[in-house]
């Protein structure tokens, strides 16, 4: 298992060894010992899968204190374009998002510790799996319009398929983190 450090401070990416022969392929997708030895958080409360068809966009989402979510994200089938946008207002990336294709033949992971905003693209169809270190409180979620003109974010897309209420979330500068 390989742990790749991105660029923004907490954001980590994990490259399983995939194992594959005539009758198919087997990967670890969480080994407690690996995560400790990399500081990763080893206890999730939560499990959440979606489906999305190709061209939909999820997101911008996240939990606020005390609620607050760190995700193991992966994509157990198709592809993605996974994108961890820096709400931490004392961060020096403030502001700042990465994005990581997540392809389910790879097997990679993302993980994103508390105080990122997370969404996705689908840039075929696939099942979007993730573990959270925190259970969801409806109370406490927050977003941020997926085309906020502040960030400027390359989705990689020309026509996102968004639901109504993704859409009516405000701008990053409307925020108050």
């Amino acid at each position: 298992m390989q742990v790749i450090k991105k660029s923004l401070q907490g954001l980590i990416e994990i490259i399983p060894t995939v194992y594959k022969d005539e009758r198919g392929y087997f990967f670890e997708t969480y080994n407690q010992q690996v995560f400790e030895t990399h500081g990763l958080p080893t206890h999730f409360v939560q499990d959440n899968q979606s489906f999305s068809k190709k061209g939909v966009v999820r997101g911008l989402h996240f939990q606020r204190e005390p609620f607050a979510q760190g995700k193991l994200v992966r994509v157990v089938m198709g592809r993605v374009i996974d994108i961890a946008v820096d709400i931490r207002p004392d961060s020096p990336t403030f502001g700042q998002y990465e994005a990581v294709e997540l392809d389910a033949e790879r097997g990679n992971l993302f993980y994103l510790p508390e105080g990122f905003a997370h969404g996705f693209v689908a840039l075929e169809d696939s099942i979007f799996f993730y573990k959270c270190t925190n259970l969801y409180n409806k109370a406490s979620e927050g977003g941020i319009i997926w085309d906020d003109p502040t960030i400027k974010i390359d989705w990689q897309i020309s026509s996102p398929i968004v639901s109504e209420k993704d859409l009516l979330l405000p701008r990053f500068d409307q925020i108050s983190f």
